[in-house]
């Protein structure tokens, strides 16, 4: 379609607090999160003036008696409103999209989930680096009283550990020395970090993670994992492999819900990462002496012109 339609002012500006990126940002955002996206259209006098997106934790789906959903309940702040799927003058209250769940017939399933061990993996680590850094000057271990009496009254006791967490925790003490008396020594008891490999095990999560969401992992900045070539390569691969996909299924479905006969499609000349086959595309087409002048305009996006249609020898 053109440039000009009213389904394009709408998605423009959706609603009164969001523009175009604020509103699809929520959308792709709970879609990948959540596994379900939910778009709500405001009508008055059977025209849609306003779009916002659902939180999907807030919506219920209420199934008919065939299975299929007969409307949506949302609840927030204890109060539940309930949206017929009904169409009224062809345009349905909402819009519910869903990643594919092969267990479930009305929900979708989220890639979190899919990566929820990796999820768990990658906090584990970070809280094991915080904790580490909470605590680099006191080592992990034990102090062994040795002496005589072999046990420490109360009062040194709590003297000991009073020393030890207010001049021996946290970073502002690291690397300060351990000076022990008294018969007290000192036993390591714990592996060190370099035995644990928890960065290594965050690295490992977190590229599961990305897999797990369509993000190659050379895009992480893990050390090591990118050159300047491969991360051109995998920028592309996320672009047609991911984002693509999802815009194309997007932007189908909102034509299928608000307009009829309208088709909406993202203008790939705007996206840097692909300028490289755009490029390449334009030179094939430019060196088809076979094509007319139509068709070559056709196979890079543009329209007909007038006396287009015999082949052009480009010299």
């Amino acid at each position: 379609m053109g440039d000009e339609h009213p389904l394009l002012s709408l998605l423009a500006r959706p609603n009164a607090t969001q523009c175009a990126p604020d509103l699809f940002e929520a959308w792709y955002g709970y879609l990948l999160v959540a596994g379900n996206a939910y778009m709500e259209a405001v009508s008055v006098s059977g025209a849609v003036r306003e779009l916002h997106v659902l939180r999907p934790d807030r919506m219920k789906v209420i199934p008919g008696a065939d299975g299929w959903p007969e409307g949506y309940e949302y609840t927030a702040s204890g109060q539940s409103v309930r949206f017929p799927q009904d169409a009224e003058q062809g345009v349905r209250p909402i819009l519910h999209m869903a990643l594919f769940h092969p267990d479930n017939d009305h929900y979708g399933l989220s890639p979190l989930e899919a990566a929820a061990t990796a999820v768990d993996i990658h906090n584990a680590a970070g809280g094991w680096n915080k904790a580490l850094l909470d605590n680099s000057a006191r080592p992990s271990g034990a102090l062994v009283y040795q002496g005589k009496d072999g046990a420490l009254t109360g009062e040194q006791y709590d003297r000991l550990k009073e020393e030890l967490e207010g001049s021996f925790q946290g970073t502002a003490n690291a690397g300060r020395p351990l000076l022990l008396e008294g018969g007290l020594d000192w036993k390591a008891m714990s592996l060190s970090p370099k035995d644990m490999d928890f960065i290594e095990a965050k690295y490992v999560a977190a590229r599961e993670i990305a897999l797990a969401l369509g993000v190659p992992p050379m895009l992480l900045g893990i050390p090591g994992d990118n050159t300047f070539a491969n991360y051109q390569e995998a920028n592309r691969t996320f672009w047609r492999q991911t984002v693509l996909p999802l815009v194309g299924r997007t932007s189908k479905a909102l034509a299928g819900w608000l307009g009829e006969g309208v088709e909406l499609r993202p203008d790939l000349d705007k996206i840097e990462a692909l300028s490289v086959e755009r490029e390449a595309l334009w030179e094939r087409v430019r060196k088809a002496d076979f094509l007319t002048v139509n068709e070559k305009r056709a196979a890079v996006g543009f329209g007909p012109v007038v006396g287009g249609g015999s082949p052009l020898k480009d010299g």
